[in-house]
């Protein structure tokens, strides 16, 4: 089959090639699934890039362990491993798992989730990651009907839904992107705020800031807070070596004695979580809003995209016509 793969850590068109690798068995309490599509992220650029390198030992010191790219995916089962009760060939399914650049993948059945009639298999592999992410934020942040929220970093994939959520949660919702990307976060439900002409820091009027980007230091975002404000710190850059972690945990220090509440996390993967946002876009109440879509063959080119940092949504990248 064909696979995106990648020997030695770098930029998308210096490290990524197309090969042909065998079609995988599924083991005991696997299935497999034939991919129709796959979306794209941010964490698979940092895997790609190894960084921060201190990631670099869950990645692989030298070079990645997993070979093959993409984390979210969508497909039909083909065919399952000894044990498996809960899925069979036909199902069409969704998850986050490694591997999912390639024309099949093997998981553990522990890990999708059945697809709604009234959801497509593109739009299903966009929500995983980036959907289960932004749910889990939304729900940290204690977000209620009349909060004044923040989400910095509202344009990518996770802050489109995180505005989604926030909005739907009846929370008068303030999206950070850029001038180009205004229009667009103004359509998920937002006042659109231009980091490049209004400081948000300097406000002190928020109740809940989100924030997706990690380009901001722990004072500045404080000072978006009202003072029992609540910080989420989801994701973000951070330094090269350790990424966000010294910020995370200066938060986790500082929050016992402030009034704010200060959270960092780190998303995990949740069939639960998943299955009610799939539910919630079978309903239309939630909304994938994917930028572009790529052909297999042009998956490299999809990734070099989404590692330049200005995606709007969700990039999705489909193998196959559903």
């Amino acid at each position: 089959m064909r696979a995106v793969v990648q020997g030695t850590y770098g930029e998308a068109r210096d490290v990524l090639a197309f090969d042909q690798i065998p079609v995988p068995e599924p083991r005991e309490g696997e299935v497999r699934v034939r991919v129709h599509a796959a979306a794209l992220n941010a964490a698979d650029v940092y895997i790609m890039r190894g960084e921060p390198i201190a990631g670099r030992l869950a990645f692989g010191l030298s070079r990645p362990r997993q070979r093959v790219r993409g984390r979210d995916l969508a497909g039909v089962v083909d065919a399952v491993g000894p044990g498996v009760r809960d899925l069979g060939p036909g199902d069409r399914v969704t998850a986050e798992a490694d591997g999912a650049l390639a024309e099949y993948a093997c998981l553990k059945e522990s890990l999708p989730v059945r697809v709604p009639d009234t959801v497509s298999l593109h739009d299903a592999a966009a929500v995983p990651l980036a959907g289960v992410t932004a749910l889990q934020a939304v729900r940290i942040g204690g977000v209620e009907s009349g909060d004044r929220v923040l989400v910095n970093g509202a344009a990518g994939g996770v802050g489109s839904f995180a505005v989604q959520l926030a909005v739907a949660a009846g929370a008068e919702v303030t999206g950070v992107c850029s001038a180009r990307n205004g229009g667009f976060v103004r359509s998920l439900g937002a006042r659109a705020l231009d980091y490049a002409a209004e400081d948000f820091t300097r406000t002190g009027s928020y109740d809940v800031v989100i924030d997706l980007v990690g380009n901001r230091t722990l004072r500045e975002l404080r000072g978006a807070l009202t003072p029992d404000g609540t910080l989420v710190l989801a994701s973000g850059n951070g330094t090269p070596v350790m990424g966000p972690l010294w910020r995370n945990a200066a938060a986790s220090l500082a929050s016992p004695f402030t009034r704010q509440r200060l959270r960092s996390f780190l998303a995990r993967a949740n069939r639960e979580d998943l299955g009610e946002l799939l539910d919630r876009v079978g309903k239309g109440d939630l909304h994938a809003r994917v930028e572009r879509t790529h052909p297999f063959e042009e998956a490299v080119d999809a990734l070099a995209h989404v590692a330049g940092g200005h995606a709007r949504g969700k990039v999705v990248v489909t193998l196959r016509e559903e």
